[in-house]
């Protein structure tokens, strides 16, 4: 079936798109299989059947994709300026500043895959809002799923899973709660990344991670849930290290192992080695049930270990790219 061929604009940029911004790199083709029809009226550009958006390597798929735009130069809310003499399309002169993607979506890179039943990518906030069924976002080294929601962040270089979140790393080690917000590396330069050595394996599917797709940190909001072999870690709030493999839990902390049970306020939990072991915090007491015959959970001690560099975590951000 031929599919039909579209080249619009977005708001420009001189930087080169990576990772999954569409907020950076050239014009944006979108090509369908079943027609593309422009509503000149509601500023609104649709296209159907097998429908896909690529800009700058990130590529945009699902059944239904909607470009709405705007005459170039206004921003969200403002005055639009006077009309050019072929009417501001998204051919002569608009710009496109909301992409909305609708059944069985699936946004790729080279190092990056997010997927969802509806996405809403806003360029005037530069964030990506996926929703529905299945959310998922991969990287060669994590994967990240929710059942609310999943935001994407690429200039902030921040996503957010909420709801029955979980990240589960490429040595299978799995992190769960209500809320979690994963910050990226910076990318590297590109000499940089010419240089540095070759990463691990990457999962299938997706080539080898540069610094910028990978995780520097995760921090956990609301019925933190971490497991190892052994092991299975809760509290209230923690803050996860890949680059470290460690990951502190506070607020009712408990271990368990078997019928055995640690409770504290703080924990060190190493996923390299699956030891975990409860802080004591001065004036403070650990509790513990050791059942004989059990295989007993590591002993509280009182020197503090190494905890995993991270400030103090800010609330997450107001859901983006609420539909308009």
């Amino acid at each position: 079936m031929k599919r039909l061929v579209l080249l619009l604009a977005l708001l420009a940029s001189p930087a080169v798109a990576q990772n999954l911004d569409l907020n950076q790199g050239g014009p944006v083709e979108i090509t369908a299989n079943d027609g593309i029809e422009w509503r000149q009226q509601d500023q609104v550009v649709i296209a159907r059947g097998n429908a896909r958006a690529v800009r700058g390597g990130v590529t945009v798929d699902a059944e239904r994709l909607i470009a709405r735009y705007r005459p170039r130069g206004t921003a969200q809310g403002g005055s639009p300026p006077a009309a050019g003499p072929a009417g501001d399309s998204p051919l002569s002169g608009g710009e496109i500043w909301r992409l909305e993607a609708e059944g069985n979506v699936r946004v790729t890179s080279a190092t990056e895959r997010a997927e969802g039943q509806r996405a809403v990518y806003d360029m005037d906030q530069a964030v990506m809002v996926l929703s529905g069924r299945g959310l998922s976002l991969t990287t060669p080294e994590q994967t990240i799923t929710a059942r609310d929601s999943l935001e994407y962040w690429p200039q902030r270089r921040m996503a957010v899973a909420r709801g029955g979140a979980v990240v589960v790393t490429s040595d299978d080690r799995r992190i769960a709660a209500d809320t979690l917000v994963a910050y990226f590396l910076d990318a590297a330069p590109a000499a940089t990344q010419a240089a540095a050595p070759a990463a691990r394996p990457p999962i299938a599917g997706l080539p080898a991670a540069n610094e910028g797709s990978r995780i520097d940190r995760v921090e956990a909001y609301g019925g933190v849930d971490i497991r190892t072999a052994d092991e299975i870690v809760r509290g209230d709030r923690g803050v996860y290290s890949p680059q470290t493999g460690l990951a502190r839990l506070v607020g009712g902390v408990r271990i368990t192992r078997g019928e055995n049970q640690l409770n504290g306020q703080e924990a060190i939990v190493n996923l390299r080695t699956g030891v975990s072991r409860l802080v004591s915090a001065p004036g403070t007491r650990v509790q513990g049930l050791i059942l004989p015959g059990q295989q007993q959970p590591a002993q509280a001690e009182v020197p503090q270990p190494q905890r995993p560099a991270a400030r103090r975590p800010a609330p997450p951000p107001a859901r983006g790219a609420s539909p308009q």
